[in-house]
C-alpha cells in the first residue's frame, strides 16, 4: 500500500478528532512520517516508571507524551480559527505552499 505525505509538519496547531483525548487541542512536537504518527504537547500523556539514571537521578514515575496516528488529528488555522482540511497551492514564483480549504489562508510558513 502506498503511504501518502503527511499534511500535518511540526509546530502545527491541531484538534484531536477520536479517543479519550477527543476535543483537545495542541501544538505538534514532532513527526514520524513512517508510522504515520505524531507527538502532541500535552496530548495522551502516560506514565512511565524509570529507574535512577544521569538524566533522572531519583528516577520514579514520569508522565510524557505518547504518539497519536495521523488519521485522529485535523489541523487548525490561524486565520479562520476552524478545524480544516489542507489543500495545496503553488505560488507565482513556483514555492508549493499548504492551504486552508474553508478561507484559503496560508498554513504555518
Amino acid at each position: 500500500m502506498l503511504k501518502k505525505h503527511p499534511v500535518i509538519k511540526k509546530n502545527d496547531k491541531v484538534i484531536v478528532l477520536t479517543g479519550k483525548e477527543k476535543g483537545k487541542i495542541g501544538n505538534v512536537l514532532t513527526v514520524d512520517k513512517g508510522a504515520e504518527r505524531v507527538f502532541v504537547e500535552k496530548i495522551n500523556l502516560v506514565k512511565r516508571h524509570t529507574k535512577p539514571n544521569a538524566k533522572n537521578a531519583q528516577g520514579g514515575i514520569v508522565e510524557k507524551e505518547a504518539p497519536i496516528h495521523i488519521s485522529n488529528l485535523k489541523i487548525i488555522c490561524n486565520k479562520c480559527a476552524e478545524p480544516t482540511r489542507v489543500g495545496k497551492r503553488i505560488l507565482d514564483d513556483g514555492s508549493k505552499v499548504r492551504v486552508c480549504k474553508k478561507c484559503g489562508e496560508i498554513l504555518g510558513e
